[in-house]
């Protein structure tokens, strides 16, 4: 399969990456968690609402290489392959696979309520499966308690972020000339 990306494209791939690398620094430590909140979650929502699948694949890789290359575009600035194999990796991997899944699950045509089950699906449940099973991989936690400070304290933040994505995308996508 061959990937043609036109200077549309290419913009709004860029401009997505940009955009989760920088929310990464809008951070909120938890001293009970391994996990800090941030705004990446938010960031990859709007990725997987606004982008096709292809393109959402694409720009959630462009940001993890980022990553793994040493620029500080993790959560705090933290960088590297030591954290994709870390506590929170599975995190990473499942903004990829999450934000996939919301580009899939979305639809073609801007719908509120589609908007809001593909980012549940995609955003929350998606990210917080492979979050939580690598959190209690590394840590040795029983995956109870891994859910319990993996998860449970960003379940309302992600809510919210839920209802900031999918209702940008429902009032953005009519906006943006599509060309799939």
């Amino acid at each position: 399969m061959k990937l043609h990306l036109t200077t549309s494209d290419t913009t709004r791939i860029s401009l997505l990456a940009a955009l989760i690398c920088i929310s990464g620094y809008l951070i909120i430590p938890l001293p009970f968690s391994p996990v800090p909140a941030t705004a990446q979650s938010l960031a990859v929502m709007l990725t997987g609402s606004l982008l096709s699948p292809l393109h959402t694949f694409v720009t959630l890789l462009l940001f993890i290489l980022l990553g793994t290359i040493g620029l500080p575009v993790f959560a705090g600035g933290a960088s590297g392959v030591g954290v994709l194999m870390g506590p929170t990796g599975g995190y990473l991997a499942g903004f990829l696979l999450g934000a996939v899944t919301i580009s899939l699950l979305k639809g073609r045509k801007p719908a509120l309520l589609r908007y809001g089950i593909a980012n549940i699906v995609g955003g929350i449940v998606v990210v917080y499966w492979l979050g939580i099973l690598r959190l209690s991989q590394m840590t040795g936690m029983t995956l109870n308690n891994a859910f319990v400070v993996g998860a449970v304290p960003f379940l309302a933040g992600d809510v919210i972020k839920v209802f900031l994505a999918s209702t940008i995308a429902w009032k953005t996508v009519p906006h943006l000339i599509r060309k799939h």
